[in-house]
């Protein structure tokens, strides 16, 4: 398959281990660019060794074998130890048998040059899979942990995400249950439809296989494994697929396969009698829950509408209750904690509660000598508690811009958070008309410090700014993905990046932070609040603002974390408007390395620098469609082998004139396709209102 055949509707497709995903169309399969690889970290053959001649052998028999088999499959050992070979292929249950042998043909080659003289590899295509390895893996009947690849779809389904997830789940269990029970190929396809809400009919296409000298129950084990890990990555997303060794599976909204589905799973219609069971091949099959299901909904839902009203008016009445009762219990003198509707916040924040003399003590009366740093929302002090700990105090100023109610913000949504790439909120004092967030202390202070200091930017080496990205990017996927609640934090920068001793990133100041709930992906404002220079197109011009706000704001840090560049530079005529621009022109021309940091040793790896810039290109995409989710980028940043997409001009890009455009495959000539300065602060926030157009 030529790379000139891609589709548009395969642009967001990204593999979480190896390689970028290429679905294939209804038309005949043939090998094309592999999906991804695995080469062996032990040992290496030399050129015509007896072990490279073993491996020439299989080459000549291996394709054939397998396209001769009605199963499509085939497994063989030539030589002897310590020049043995063992190897096996698959093919795609609906290839047919010239374009199978085709496929492993090609795989012997690509695997070759792929893994150059590794004696183990392995090679993923669309419609065929190789390993050949010194090791006898043949004899396993399940995948290796560490040769999975995992290919999601970066996108988001229109349909309620709990509502897809759960058709697919049954789509895949079926057409596992079928492969593994049903057919001598080890082999089944399957279709579904299901109703959503906005009365819209999705159709979902699966198939499942494993290696037809499986027996029933290792099959369905080995899927049921591979299939348990879909919710880690294939929540709400149109199409994912695994493949492993021994099993694979795959779901598309589209056919992706050749043949007609083997299973055709009933459509579950609200209000309606159960379906009669699907046919599959002539042979009646029982339905799944889905024939009762359209029933069930309708009558909870009626329980739903009478009881909801009345136990929501319960709860508020029991939360004012408790709200009054609070209040009175307060001591005299003391401000009361900001207003909260959830009882569970009152009681988290007012655990919080430290006195206004312990602080005191603590920074020995906010002297100027424990001053850390001062923004627009007031000064940060170290200080001292009488256990020891360190502490930081955020000293908001009387006319600090930050109100009450981005304190409150900060305060419930901080509270709850816990994951070690954020900081740790350990107190909270409202005495003496004094606001005070009390956080731990963070010895390096934040990044910015640092980074953007020429005296002081060589003591982040690259190791070091490396550890810093990944904290950055695993502290983004908790609070988009892994926590309670959905949150959008609103101002990622520099300075909201503090460090610790050993310079591990965290996360802080969460005033302008929003909370999402968990099927809601985005959201309007009509008050712009944040940085300029971080702050997504879509949120400065029209206020709309997503996680994919906070990715493009990543995508800066990371860039300025490569280059030591602040973006917002100069407007002159003579240079770049800003670090995206300047990157962008060094990324069309393959001069990258020209951008780095001087300060980075010359030993510095490249080859993880320029993924990284690539990442960060990705992360700055004017359409927020485009940009990767912070799972993906953790993937991406994690593996050492994967293969990026191509990224598109970045928003605010502003070019010099004159300058190259991309080649015609989508990467810039000579680029790889792998992969004044401010005084010091701490949980300082900036803010620029803009008037959304």
């Amino acid at each position: 398959m030529a790379m000139a055949a891609h589709h548009h509707h395969l642009r967001p497709y990204l593999a979480t281990a190896t390689a970028l995903f290429l679905a294939f169309t209804s038309a005949p399969l043939d090998a094309g660019d592999p999906l991804g690889q695995f080469c062996g970290t032990g040992f290496n053959y030399t050129l015509n060794s007896t072990y490279q001649g073993n491996i020439q052998r299989l080459a000549a028999t291996l394709p054939r074998n397998t396209s001769a088999s009605p199963t499509l499959f085939a497994k063989d050992t030539v030589g002897a130890v310590p020049d043995i070979v063992y190897a096996l292929a698959l093919c795609r249950g609906d290839t047919n048998a010239s374009a199978c042998s085709d496929c492993v043909a090609t795989a012997f080659q690509d695997a070759q040059q792929l893994c150059a003289y590794n004696k183990d590899a392995t090679v993923f295509y669309d419609p065929c899979l190789l390993r050949f390895s010194n090791q006898n893996f043949i004899a396993s009947p399940s995948n290796s942990d560490d040769k999975v690849l995992i290919l999601m779809n970066t996108q988001n389904v229109t349909a309620p995400f709990k509502v897809f997830d759960a058709a697919v789940a049954v789509l895949l269990n079926a057409t596992a249950a079928y492969a593994a029970a049903n057919s001598s190929k080890r082999f089944g396809t399957g279709v579904e439809r299901f109703q959503t809400f906005d009365s819209k009919n999705p159709t979902i296409y699966g198939l499942a296989q494993c290696t037809p000298d499986m027996s029933p129950a290792d099959c369905r084990r080995c899927l049921s494994g591979i299939i348990q890990m879909a919710p880690k990555y294939f929540n709400g997303k149109p199409g994912g697929r695994i493949l492993g060794l021994r099993c694979n599976y795959r779901y598309e909204q589209y056919s992706f396969f050749t043949s007609t589905p083997l299973l055709q799973l009933p459509e579950p219609t609200v209000g309606a009698p159960a379906p009669a069971p699907a046919v599959v091949n002539g042979t009646p099959t029982v339905p799944t829950n889905g024939g009762a299901r359209g029933t069930t909904g309708k009558k909870t839902g009626r329980v739903l509408a009478i009881a909801l009203p009345i136990v929501a008016a319960a709860i508020l009445a029991t939360i004012v209750l408790c709200s009054c009762l609070w209040r009175r219990k307060r001591k005299p003198g003391k401000s009361t904690l900001p207003d909260t509707t959830n009882p569970e916040d009152i009681q988290s924040i007012d655990s919080l509660i430290i006195d206004i003399s312990t602080l005191r003590a603590a920074t020995e009366n906010f002297d100027e000598a424990n001053k850390l740093g001062e923004g627009g929302f007031g000064s940060v002090y170290k200080g001292i508690l009488p256990d020891d700990q360190e502490i930081a105090v955020k000293r908001l100023s009387q006319t600090s811009r930050q109100g009450m109610e981005e304190l409150k913000n900060e305060l419930v949504l901080v509270a709850k958070l816990q994951h070690k790439n954020l900081v740790r909120l350990v107190g909270v004092c409202l005495e003496d008309h004094e606001k005070l967030l009390v956080y731990e202390y963070m010895p390096n202070k934040s990044l910015d410090t640092i980074l953007f200091n020429h005296e002081r930017c060589g003591e982040l080496d690259w190791g070091k700014r490396f550890k810093i990205v990944n904290g950055i990017a695993r502290g983004l996927q908790y609070l988009h993905e892994d926590s309670q609640v959905k949150i959008i934090h609103r101002d990622l920068k520099a300075s909201n990046v503090l460090l610790d001793y050993d310079f591990n990133p965290k996360i802080s100041d969460f005033g302008l932070a929003r909370l999402f709930g968990s099927d809601q992906s985005q959201d309007v404002t009509n008050r712009v609040v944040g940085t300029y220079g971080y702050m997504a197109p879509e949120y400065a011009m029209r206020g709309h603002y997503s996680i994919k706000s906070d990715v493009f704001s990543f995508g800066v840090l990371i860039l300025e974390i490569v280059t030591g560049r602040r973006n917002g530079g100069s407007y002159s005529s003579d240079e770049y408007a800003d670090l995206l621009s300047l990157v962008w022109e060094h990324w069309t021309t393959g001069t990258l390395i020209d951008i780095m940091d001087s300060s980075l040793s010359s030993l510095a790896p490249r080859d993880q620098m320029l993924k990284c810039i690539h990442i960060g290109l990705l992360c700055v995409q004017d359409d927020p469609a485009d940009r990767p989710m912070m799972s993906t980028v953790n993937v991406m940043l994690s593996s050492s082998t994967v293969t990026l997409q191509a990224p598109s001009r970045p928003a605010f890009c502003i070019p010099k004139s004159g300058f190259s455009e991309m080649n015609s495959e989508g990467y810039p000539p000579g680029a790889s396709q792998s992969a004044s300065r401010s005084p010091m602060s701490l949980n300082d926030v900036s803010i620029t209102e803009l008037e959304p157009r």
